[in-house]
């Protein structure tokens, strides 16, 4: 199959072309020819499968070949959860919108407030944004979405993840009305929170999921060291650093702290380092990752921000220096590596601390990881084991221990009460003892 099998436009198949894309990959083929009839989708696809592109041709094409609902009011709207996926997701937007006269903004957060309500009063046709940001921009009408005509939302799951049910509630209320379409493009179509969204976001989709999100990657050799502490940590990494020769590597770590104190450390020790998190200004983020793209930095110590979406078809290593939170997260750190059909490998530490999330990487990966050992740095940690299950009290059970509980202690005040005036009659305040009938003496009658 060939993108001219889709009916686009000669000028994006021009820009393709100039891209040098000519097939489409499978979430294309699927995705593209529903989101061209009009209908909402939802579709899951592994990490650099091309889903970017399946979602931006079919808006492009409705552009082109479709009437505005509004002279003012973005004709699309794409979120996305993190700055550094908006920003290649609108890098790759405005080659498709080159050579047209569609304007596209992007607003993240980080970014000069006013500048971006300026480029929102330009009335441009695509808004590129993560969801914080945008709802922001809402709240003080900078923009209206009355006219919206396409909604997509990129990395769903991780979106929610991140706490942006509210802010994807308000965009969505401010764009409901009939004639709108709504594509939403997750990791997996299994996530809770994701389906329960989707009942308020999408009419009747239909779902096209390529490949299971826990698939193992082919291309990437997947590698476990256990470690007894930070400093065995530490140890392995840098032994693994110096003895490996890789073009270029990507550390995940748990928190932005350690994030610059590890980047320091291997400074220190001769690897040209940067750091990135999540704390810093998108313009000192900007600059990290296009200095990183461009090959000027060996090593990127950073949190989970680059863990998705970014394409560095030069990482040839990554390593979790601490295990990610999310088991499907793992997925997406190491498909940094292994992409455009090169080979990658990704290595990951296990400590104690981290046994509990690398046993439901392989609960979720449903595959049991063999450990790898360097000479001289072998450690005494083997594991931890599993904490024997407890019975769930149910609420019933947890009731009636209740109320057994509540008579006994009834019983128990019973039994101490004071029962001396236990037959008394009571007159006025004060309880007094009444003889038994039998001993009452005849009053002799006035």
């Amino acid at each position: 199959m060939q993108f001219t099998d889709f009916s686009l436009d000669q000028r994006l198949l021009q820009t393709l072309k100039h891209m040098g894309i000519d097939t489409p990959t499978e979430i294309q083929e699927q995705a593209i020819p529903i989101a061209q009839a009009g209908k909402d989708l939802m579709a899951s696809s592994k990490t650099g499968s091309g889903k970017t592109l399946a979602f931006l041709l079919p808006a492009m094409q409705r552009m082109i070949s479709c009437r505005a609902l509004s002279k003012r009011d973005p004709r699309v709207v794409i979120l996305l959860p993190t700055r550094e996926l908006a920003t290649q997701v609108y890098s790759q937007l405005r080659l498709l919108v080159a050579n047209t006269q569609y304007k596209a903004t992007k607003i993240l957060g980080g970014e000069n407030f006013n500048d971006q309500a300026k480029a929102l009063s330009r009335d441009p046709h695509f808004v590129v944004a993560t969801p914080g940001r945008l709802a922001d921009h809402l709240k003080q009408h900078h923009i209206h979405l009355n006219g919206l005509e396409l909604l997509i939302l990129d990395e769903a799951d991780r979106m929610l993840d991140l706490g942006f049910a509210e802010q994807l509630k308000q965009i969505n209320q401010a764009a409901d009305h009939k004639r709108r379409q709504t594509l939403m493009f997750s990791a997996t179509l299994d996530h809770g929170d994701v389906n329960e969204i989707a009942v308020e976001l999408l009419k009747s989709p239909e779902h096209v999921s390529i490949g299971a999100g826990n698939l193992e990657h082919k291309d990437i050799t997947q590698r476990i060291f256990l470690c007894d502490h930070l400093d065995h940590k530490e140890a392995l990494l840098t032994r693994i650093l110096k003895d490996e020769q890789q073009k270029q590597i990507i550390i995940f770590t748990a928190t932005r702290q350690d994030t610059d104190r590890l980047a320091k450390k291997l400074a220190d020790d001769g690897f040209k380092t940067a750091s990135l998190s999540g704390d810093l200004k998108q313009s000192a983020r900007n600059q990290i990752m296009d200095e990183f793209s461009r090959g000027l930095q060996q090593v990127l110590v950073t949190t989970d921000v680059a863990s998705r979406g970014l394409d560095l078809l030069n990482v040839s290593l990554v390593i979790n220096f601490d295990m990610p939170k999310f088991a499907e997260e793992y997925v997406h750190r190491i498909g940094r590596t292994g992409r455009a059909g090169a080979k990658g490998d990704a290595v990951s530490l296990v400590g104690p601390k981290d046994w509990v999330n690398f046993t439901q990487v392989q609960s979720f990966l449903n595959k049991q990881f063999s450990f790898s050992e360097l000479e001289g740095l072998k450690g005494k940690f083997t594991g931890l084991k599993a904490k024997p299950k407890t019975k769930a009290k149910t609420k019933s059970t947890a009731k009636k221990k209740a109320v057994v509980a509540k008579r006994k202690s009834a019983a128990k005040a019973s039994a101490n009460r004071d029962r001396r005036f236990a037959t008394g009659v009571d007159i006025g305040d004060a309880p007094m003892l009444r003889k038994p009938k039998s001993k009452l003496q005849d009053t002799p009658e006035d």
